[in-house]
């Protein structure tokens, strides 16, 4: 067995070549669940939620974002409505007293739903309905993780990285905002002063989560600051990461990242926005796995490949090399 900690699309996009090479059967996937959002009262994990629609084969792969092909009437409905009712469009927090309010898995990042500033077709929203139906019914969010994968025929393990509230939160110049409200809405703008994981301190992996833990760990080639960040926020979480093998794969090569804001939240929070940088944010890394025109010395085992992963191929290779620095990591 071998566990991955997936966010964003890096991950994601290792995963989609990686069944030659890690039979999903023997896969768990822990996902970030510090970008979800309650908007319009549904629940939405979009980290856990690419992994779902990617091994049910229903991802858009050229936005790694909802379900391809998807319609959108409901959202196109709401915008609708806001423009001829004159509403305000964009990002719009429920008040401050109903952030804590309700379920308490959507603690500090509750929206509205006028005008939605996050597109979700009809078939994703089904989705969304069905775990808030599911969360209503009190079951917890990894149980209602497991009911979703059953019905888009998951073999891969999937679990949320906690059943509590973990709200990632930039905070900018202008305040603090959402990060989905920040990369989404805003376009990663205005700069980044610090970004807070709130309710880490109280919030704790679930057994499931630490159980995969015990098992070695890839570490995909997610943003380090916002996708990773929030798990190893988590009590007892990098505490077990230092317990067992672990191999990282560089979102960047040398100083440049591959895609996203990672480099300039790494710069925000303190890291050198690099693949040295990821190195002195994960301690815990047995090995990594750097691009071929990475020349960066680290002070562990590194094994090299191209590791920029356009198609399958692509990342079926990256994968390889991944298997290959587990056996040194070991």
């Amino acid at each position: 067995m071998v566990t991955f900690l997936s966010g964003g699309t890096g991950t994601p996009k290792l995963l989609a070549g990686a069944a030659p090479v890690f039979p999903p059967a023997e896969t768990t996937v822990v996902g970030n669940t510090g970008d979800d959002v309650e908007l319009a009262g549904h629940l939405v994990c979009p980290d856990l939620d690419t992994v779902l629609f990617l091994d049910g084969d229903v991802l858009d792969r050229d936005l790694w974002w909802g379900i391809a092909d998807d319609t959108a009437a409901t959202h196109d409905e709401l915008h609708r409505l806001a423009e001829e009712a004159d509403l305000e469009s964009g990002p719009r927090y429920l008040p401050d007293d109903v952030q804590t309010a309700g379920r308490s898995i959507s603690r500090w990042r509750r929206f509205s739903g006028v005008a939605e500033f996050m597109h979700i077709g009809d078939r994703d929203r089904a989705v969304h309905l069905t775990r808030t139906g599911l969360l209503d019914e009190g079951h917890t969010l990894t149980e209602a993780t497991q009911v979703i994968a059953d019905a888009f025929g998951l073999e891969r393990t999937l679990l949320p990285m906690s059943d509590d509230p973990v709200a990632t939160i930039v905070h900018t110049p202008d305040g603090p905002q959402h990060f989905q409200e920040w990369w989404v809405a805003r376009g990663g703008e205005p700069g980044v002063e610090r970004v807070e994981f709130r309710g880490a301190d109280e919030a704790r992996p679930t057994d499931a989560v630490l159980t995969a833990l015990d098992d070695p760990v890839v570490v995909g080639p997610s943003n380090p600051v916002t996708s990773i960040g929030p798990m190893l926020a988590l009590p007892e979480f990098e505490e077990r990461l230092q317990q067992t093998p672990v191999v990282a794969v560089s979102p960047f090569v040398a100083d440049e990242v591959f895609s996203g804001p990672a480099a300039d939240l790494m710069a925000a929070t303190g890291r050198e926005p690099s693949t040295a940088g990821v190195a002195e944010a994960y301690p815990f890394a047995d090995a990594f796995v750097l691009d071929d025109a990475d020349d960066t010395d680290l002070d562990r085992p590194v094994v090299r490949t191209d590791t920029a992963m356009d198609d399958a191929a692509d990342a079926e290779r990256v994968a390889r090399a991944v298997a290959d620095a587990l056996e040194v990591a070991s």
